[in-house]
């Protein structure tokens, strides 16, 4: 099967960012690769993303001794602010330019996953991983490693001398660097002693409390000295393991779920001897013929985010309660700043059940006003943060009010055929329903192909 000039470029924008917006489909087929690559690798300024009341500046440590009034507006606060915090990624998934950031940021925001109220600690963790997305490995971990989110998220404040803690220890060489079987129990143990007293001041700072770290001998993956935090971060990095961990998970989140053990190899041994250059492997992986055969163009299912964000890079839309797209992300299973566990989200065909595509299928028509929401999510504490009146809330929940400026979209669809814009394979389309499509019109076959299982691969 050959593959398009067309196809090339819908697979590049959907892999190495969110999907192609309306703008760039006016010109799409007869762009270059290169051209397409450069916008996309160009190093664009960094802007953190901000609260626009700020964080509260609050002792986290002495948040027991409050009343229950002021634990209660304190909850209320933080939620809120996360919920700003949601969007305004969310946002910049849909709307910014420098979606390679943003693609790369929301693959660490699900690796380095974690799950904590405090609005404060998620915005900095977030901004920490948004900046260092294309940097360098070493410096993300070592980044990542020290923020309160992470520390708190795995325990590391109780990690003391005498008393050690191993949940984060753990964690860091088996979701975050090296992967089950390239360490031991012993080498948990003895990271765990090293990571002793790494903490955190109430404004979010990192704090090393020196009376509560243990400065023993220690010995781990082989080496052995009075190793703190950062020794056992650099002992790791010094593994061939730790390289070809992260480069197959990168591999399977943005190539292809089944990794290609040869491919992997090489973009291993690339990575290792770089020194972990995050830029230098995307840029290699983007630019490689393989990465345009026909067995890795789409062939992925979008996670719910990849969803929404490429509906809404593609159709303008103004959104009159954006908080709604919050619902949205839980009926469908993938809520910002709230992972499922330690290990970040599932892929692939985990997805997928009977709920969650029928709501996939149907969110082109909600979202165009020509059906309702008729869904409610599953009950999940850990996630409605302890929100006593959730099903009132969703029982409640009345549908974003969009309206999607339909004229722009058919001025620039007035000479293209949508089939071949929207799907990755647009031949894998039934003649009939292809047939049935035909005598629509732009608007309506757009929705229609939306609404297709088709359109959910990238």
């Amino acid at each position: 099967m050959s593959v398009s000039q067309l196809q090339k470029n819908k697979h590049l924008l959907l892999r190495a960012g969110f999907g192609s917006n309306l703008s760039q489909i006016k010109n799409l087929a007869g762009r270059p690769l290169t051209e397409i690559w450069k916008n996309l690798a160009a190093d664009y300024p960094f802007k953190p993303l901000e609260l626009k009341d700020g964080p509260e500046n609050v002792d986290y440590q002495k948040v027991a001794k409050l009343d229950e009034e002021a634990k209660k507006t304190l909850l209320q606060k933080n939620r809120k602010n996360n919920q700003e915090i949601n969007l305004a990624f969310f946002d910049q998934m849909v709307y910014s330019e420098d979606q390679l950031r943003e693609k790369m940021a929301f693959f660490w925001h699900g690796h380095f996953a974690t799950r904590i109220v405090n609005s404060r600690f998620n915005l900095q963790l977030l901004n920490t991983i948004r900046e260092k997305a294309l940097g360098n490995f070493g410096d993300l971990l070592r980044a990542v490693s020290q923020t309160p989110a992470m520390l708190q998220f795995l325990n590391n404040q109780q990690n003391k001398k005498g008393h050690p803690n191993e949940n984060f220890a753990r964690e860091v060489m088996e979701l975050f660097t090296l992967g089950r079987g390239n360490y031991t129990e012993k080498d948990i143990q003895e990271g765990a002693r090293a990571f002793t007293g790494w903490s955190f001041l109430p404004d979010g700072s990192f704090f090393e409390r020196p009376k509560q770290h243990d400065f023993g001998t220690k010995t781990f993956l082989g080496k052995t000295g009075n190793f703190d935090g950062n020794d056992v971060l650099n002992i790791i990095l010094d593994q061939k393991a730790c390289a070809r961990f992260i480069v197959t998970k990168i591999y399977q989140f943005f190539v292809n779920e089944k990794p290609d053990a040869n491919i992997i190899e090489h973009l291993s041994d690339r990575f290792y001897a770089s020194k972990y250059d995050l830029k230098g492997l995307m840029t290699e992986i983007f630019t490689a013929k393989w990465f345009y055969s026909p067995e890795n163009i789409g062939v992925k299912i979008k996670s719910p985010i990849e969803l929404m964000a490429g509906i809404m890079r593609i159709l303008p839309m103004q959104i009159e309660k954006p908080e709604n797209l919050i619902v949205y992300q839980k009926l469908l299973g993938q809520m910002l700043l709230y992972p499922p566990n330690v290990a970040g989200w599932p892929s692939g065909k985990a997805w997928i059940d009977s709920s969650t595509l029928m709501l996939r299928l149907q969110i082109p028509q909600i979202w165009s006003g020509l059906r309702p929401l008729e869904f409610k999510p599953k009950s999940d504490d850990d996630v409605e943060m302890g929100m006593k009146n959730t099903q009132n809330y969703y029982k409640n929940f009345k549908n974003p009010n969009i309206s999607i400026d339909w004229p722009a979209v058919e001025e620039v669809f007035k000479d293209k055929e949508p089939i071949d814009i929207l799907l990755q394979k647009s031949n894998s389309l039934s003649e009939k329903t292809s047939e049935q499509f035909s005598h629509n019109s732009v608007k309506q076959k757009i929705i229609n192909l939306m609404s297709t299982p088709e359109f959910q691969l990238c």
